[in-house]
């Protein structure tokens, strides 16, 4: 899959490929392929806190997926992507 189609959780923006195990779900059981199981499941958001609180969270793990990043830069780049998240932007 290439990068321009590349699918982002829309609350995390966590990367989710083809979507198959990362997917949230719906209230139905169904696939939701806007956000990731970690942001939304049975049909609503587990997550409940500030833009400030989520990149506090996703650091640990964005560092540890790409360990050629600073604890800074990874809070760089979530400051600059979060906000252009629909779960971000209502």
């Amino acid at each position: 899959m290439n990068e321009m189609n590349q699918k982002f959780c829309q609350c995390c923006g966590m990367p989710m490929g083809e979507c198959d195990e990362l997917c949230g779900t719906n209230a139905d059981g169904s696939k939701n392929e806007e956000y990731c199981k970690y942001c939304f499941e049975n049909g609503e958001f587990t997550f409940h806190g500030t833009m400030e609180e989520m990149i506090e969270i996703c650091i640990p793990n964005m560092v540890a997926a790409n360990p050629d990043i600073s604890k800074e830069e990874a809070r760089k780049i979530m400051l600059e992507c979060l906000p252009k998240l629909k779960y971000w932007k209502k």
